[in-house]
């Protein structure tokens, strides 16, 4: 399956660390090799870069690892196909406008018997994954519950979109990452933990690759980084890792919103 990564951050940071370690696991360390890509955003901006060829062997991600671009909410993939053909269209992550912002999602995990399920006018998919069509219907489901303007208060939101992570899950293995560019949303279907940096720092070690940082020179004692991936990217510090039907909702960083859907019913813990 394929393998997600995204941060939150109370200050622009880079991403070149954690994006070194999941580089590798696209062909070195894991067999993610048909395709990768990465969103930062920028203010109500974001600016993405996909390739249909391995993170590892990626002349792009070569240049994500080298040029810290600076953003305070992150979305990144690297994908091992199963859904839809190795093409730039099925490339992770994928983006729509709604509501006058750029949303951004990444799932791992396949899904089954889905296509009756996701019916989609409004917004509909370029490639054929099952991943994007699920987005598509979100997005569609969120116009429906919220109207065409957007709400004063996005947490009910994101808390719907949980219901609906919720629903898709028993279709498949339904791991994602969403955002507007303020939040940032995590669904766990299997496989999916994260941690968050903040002072007093200290030094990292990734697991995919003999590369080591010391926080505490990067960092200022009022940084805030929460850091999301599929599997834990360093190995001497203690990540969180998230349930099944656990969902949570961070925005510069902190936690601020979240829970857990408790198995075979319809209510959230």
């Amino acid at each position: 399956m394929c393998e997600l990564l995204a941060m939150s951050a109370n200050v622009p940071t880079d991403i070149v660390f954690s994006f070194t370690g999941l580089a590798e696991r696209g062909g070195v360390t894991g067999p993610h090799v048909d395709g990768w890509g990465i969103t930062f955003y920028e203010g109500k901006g974001s600016r993405t870069f996909k390739d249909a060829c391995p993170s590892s062997e990626s002349h792009i991600a070569r240049l994500i690892k080298s040029y810290p671009i600076k953003s305070e909410t992150v979305i990144s993939h690297i994908r091992q196909a199963n859904r839809g053909c190795v093409a730039l269209e099925n490339t992770h992550p994928f983006d729509r406008e709604l509501w006058g912002l750029n949303w951004t999602y990444a799932h791992n995990g396949q899904l089954s018997d889905y296509k009756d399920k996701f019916a989609v006018r409004r917004f509909r998919p370029v490639g054929d994954t099952d991943s994007e069509l699920a987005f598509c219907w979100i997005l569609e489901k969120l116009v429906a519950r919220f109207g065409d303007e957007r709400p004063d208060d996005m947490l009910p939101v994101f808390a719907y979109v949980a219901e609906l992570a919720e629903e898709i899950r028993a279709l498949g293995v339904f791991n994602m990452i969403l955002s507007e560019g303020n939040y940032l949303m995590c669904f766990c279907s299997n496989n999916l933990s994260h941690i968050t940096r903040r002072a007093p720092f200290g030094k990292a070690k990734l697991i995919d690759t003999d590369v080591v940082i010391d926080f505490d020179k990067e960092t200022t004692p009022n940084d805030v980084v929460t850091v999301i991936a599929t599997r834990p990217l360093t190995d001497n510090e203690a990540w969180n890792i998230m349930q099944p039907g656990q969902w949570q909702l961070f925005c510069k960083g902190e936690v601020v919103g979240g829970g857990t859907f408790v198995a075979n019913t319809d209510t959230c813990a």
